[in-house]
């Protein structure tokens, strides 16, 4: 029986639980015909996610909370920023009020082309506020994992960093 260790592609059932005043709720969880399939040590995962499973195997089930500090970050002021509303205009000065509101989360791009995405904190009519913290920053990470299948990962999963075929990527 295979270990989950360095190099293994791991394929897991997870569900994520955060607290949402006072009560957890689930937060994001893989669907039973689609498992989270990953390479064990690749850094691709939060390292304690992976180090809670290591030595795990095959229909080992584990329960394990990952601080905020040590999961998505701390929510952090450094991560808002303020836009001037003319950036949102379209070519005749208007603005998809149904778009950029508070609430919504928009597509966004640095100067230097990279792509995230920007919740809308506030609106005015000089600024859009933007908040780039990871939705789940400020909070601790409630997981149950049950392990689904492990194997070695092949050198070319290796050599490219992520898992080939079913569950993996796709060349």
């Amino acid at each position: 029986m295979l270990l989950v260790m360095k190099n293994m592609v791991v394929s897991v059932h997870y569900e994520l639980k955060v607290d949402d005043n006072g009560q957890l709720v689930t937060a994001d969880k893989s669907a039973p015909e689609n498992p989270l399939v990953f390479i064990q040590g690749s850094g691709m995962l939060l390292p304690e996610f992976e180090s809670n499973i290591a030595g795990k195997t095959v229909g080992d089930s584990v329960d394990f909370s990952i601080k905020a500090e040590n999961g998505y970050g701390l929510h952090s002021e450094e991560n808002l920023a303020q836009i001037p509303i003319d950036s949102f205009k379209d070519k005749d000065g208007n603005i998809d009020t149904n778009m950029v509101r508070p609430g919504s989360v928009l597509p966004m791009m640095d100067q230097n082309g990279h792509q995230f995405q920007g919740l809308v904190r506030e609106v005015t009519d000089e600024i859009v506020v933007m908040d780039f913290n990871h939705p789940l920053a400020g909070k601790d990470l409630n997981f149950s994992v049950t392990i689904v299948d492990v194997r070695a990962a092949t050198a070319e999963e290796l050599e490219h960093g992520h898992v080939h075929g079913p569950g993996g990527h796709h060349h």
